[in-house]
């Protein structure tokens, strides 16, 4: 059988690219004889939510050795196919104009396919080999296109289109597949070829760019041990105007970002919005071990068609999150004070959302699919995000197992010790085995640890911990809504006017995007989705929203006048004091030695005791 031959065989062309449509011809080789059942997954891996691909496939037909038959809807994303002897050959036109990293793209300057939402799943023949067929446009405009794909390559160039194959299903649909008018900035880490491959203008220093992401996958690599578990790697990165997001997957990523966050010809500093990208680039990188090889029991094999429910997803994201930074300053990218910003950031995040209080880190991941993926205006006050609060008990994890084994053992040797175990299982991590794994590697009783930490609402004791590591918490108020954190601020010391809600701007308005629980707008009766008109008969703008607020006084009653809907209101608020949910690390100049010591050693790293 020629190379190019298999059980199930697809064909990607580009239908209409001014339409964002995309043909996908499905050929199997021998269907069911009872009638073949094809489908299209309903989410992607790493994204816990219920997207319905299925809805943009905008026509299905078959044939059987090129005559026509017919096929039938089973539920919202299965159909069956009468039965007919010979080749069974689909053709889906499909939909693709959606730009994030989870969806499918295409339009006349680029094009960016992730399997989900293109491939269909042919029932009883998800473990065969298969081969796709990816084909450029037939339009001269554009002869420049390239491809980039870590999908094993069977035919065309470099960068080529040709001809890929998979040793199944669940293989084919995790390598995504970007063409258009590409930019590749090659490196290798650890010998094994790396890339970084652009599509949308920019004007970034690529040089940096090589040199900065070679860096950190090699640190990363080392954090777990050579030889990577990859033969190549690319990181797909779409530059968009105000974007930000990644997806992890077997051997690559696929990461948006704005053009302000690349860094610029000619600048050697670290900016927030270049830290931020690299940030981005670490968490994703670490995902290759951290969720993509060691993954769930529950998620072993993908069940695509449903939810699959996991009380696990703190350790996945969570400690990825904490890492992600982590690995910028240990591989020195960036500076301890840096870190600490980031690190002061994280724990921001958490203190100021009341939901810590409601729902627990475990429901926190076992609900992503119906609560973290579904944010409203009320999550603030009802939800905690398994990623920044898992980075939290991470962060309080390393620490207490550092203390308590007198600096012998760290969340390090656990993380190594669970790539060690669960790396190569094809049955997955069972909910539990990490505890068990981190009280063998240190020797330590931690069911107290995890018990408080994954299964009850009270915060991680970080502020005492970071203190025996030399590091002071700082808790202020917030200097404005959109203040993250992670710094002292202003006007330390002053009592700032605190309404509880959070806006957003609309043109020239300022609307209510979220209601604190017991502040005092709650207690007004003001609403998500208020428009702000007026302060004490003053108009209220986007340009002196702050300032009005800040010329307040505590416990002084104010009118507001407001639209909700089309209906004027006016209801009375009585400003209160800003709470102190705004943190800010500092290194204890006071610390003893031992602290400094444990400090140095926790923030230098490095890899893991092999066991």
């Amino acid at each position: 059988m020629s190379q190019l031959e298999a059980a199930v065989v697809y064909t990607v062309s580009q239908e209409n690219a001014a339409a964002h449509r995309f043909q996908v011809t499905c050929r199997i080789a021998a269907p069911d004889p009872e009638g073949q059942v094809v489908s299209i997954p309903a989410w992607v891996p790493g994204s816990y939510m219920i997207r319905d691909y299925a809805r943009h496939i905008i026509s299905l037909e078959a044939d059987v050795d090129g005559q026509k038959v017919s096929l039938h809807k089973l539920d919202k994303s299965s159909w069956a196919v009468d039965p007919g002897e010979g080749v069974l050959t689909l053709r889906a036109v499909i939909y693709a104009n959606d730009l994030s990293v989870r969806g499918a793209y295409l339009d006349c300057r680029h094009a960016f396919l992730n399997g989900v939402c293109t491939l269909l799943r042919v029932h009883g023949q998800e473990t065969e080999r298969c081969v796709v067929h990816i084909l450029p446009s037939q339009e001269e405009a554009r002869p420049g296109w390239m491809l980039a794909t870590t999908l094993p390559r069977l035919t065309g160039s470099t960068w080529g289109f040709g001809a890929f194959e998979a040793s199944d299903y669940q293989e084919l649909i995790d390598h995504p597949v970007m063409m258009g008018e590409l930019t590749p900035i090659e490196f290798t880490a650890a010998d094994v070829p790396h890339a970084l491959v652009i599509t949308g203008r920019h004007a970034a220093d690529h040089d940096r760019l090589q040199k900065d992401l070679q860096q950190l996958c090699e640190y990363h690599i080392d954090f777990f041990g050579r030889p990577p578990p990859m033969d190549r790697y690319i990181f797909h990165l779409t530059v968009l105007n105000k974007s930000y997001g990644g997806l992890e997957h077997r051997n690559s990523s696929a990461l948006v970002c704005s053009n302000s966050d690349l860094p610029k010809q000619g600048r050697q500093d670290i900016g927030s919005g270049y830290r931020k990208f690299l940030g981005l680039v670490s968490h994703e990188y670490f995902h290759l071990w951290n969720i993509k090889r060691i993954r769930p029991a529950e998620f072993s094999p993908y069940d695509l068609k449903k939810e699959s429910y996991t009380r696990q997803l703190w350790i996945f994201e969570g400690i990825t999150s904490y890492y992600d930074d982590l690995a910028l300053l240990r591989c020195g990218l960036i500076t301890e004070e840096s870190y600490l910003e980031l690190l002061g950031r994280t724990l921001t995040s958490v203190y100021r959302s009341t939901g810590r209080r409601r729902q627990t880190l475990e429901d926190s991941s076992f609900d992503a699919w119906i609560k973290f993926y579904k944010q409203d205006e009320n999550a603030p006050n009802a939800i905690v995000s398994y990623y920044t609060k898992g980075a939290m008990v991470a962060l309080a994890l390393d620490l207490e197992i550092r203390i308590r084994s007198s600096d012998q053992h760290s969340l390090d040797s656990v993380v190594q010790a669970m790539w060690a175990e669960y790396g190569n299982s094809d049955s997955g991590m069972p909910c539990g085995r990490f505890e068990e794994l981190a009280e063998r590697v240190t020797g330590l009783d931690l069911k107290t640890f995890f018990d408080s930490n994954l299964r009850s609402t009270i915060d991680p004791s970080v502020g005492i911990l970071l203190a025996q590591a030399g590091i002071r918490l700082n808790m202020r108020e917030a200097m404005s809504s959109p203040d993250p954190g992670g710094k002292p601020g202003k006007n330390i010391g002053e009592n700032r006017i605190w309404l509880g809600v959070r806006t957003r701007t609309d043109s020239r308005r300022v609307c209510v995007s979220h209601v604190l629980d017991e502040g005092p707008a709650q207690q007004a009766g003001i609403s998500a989705g208020d428009e702000l008109v007026a302060l004490n008969g003053m108009r209220i703008e986007p340009g002196n929203y702050q300032q009005s607020i800040d010329g307040l006084a505590v416990a002084d009653s104010v009118e507001i006048q407001l639209f909700r809907r089309d209906e004027l209101l006016l209801v009375n608020l009585t400003p209160a004091t800003a709470p102190r949910d705004t943190c800010y690390l500092t290194f204890d100049e006071d610390a003893v030695k031992e602290s400094i010591m444990r400090r140095t050693q926790w923030l230098t790293g490095g890899v893991p005791d092999q066991e």
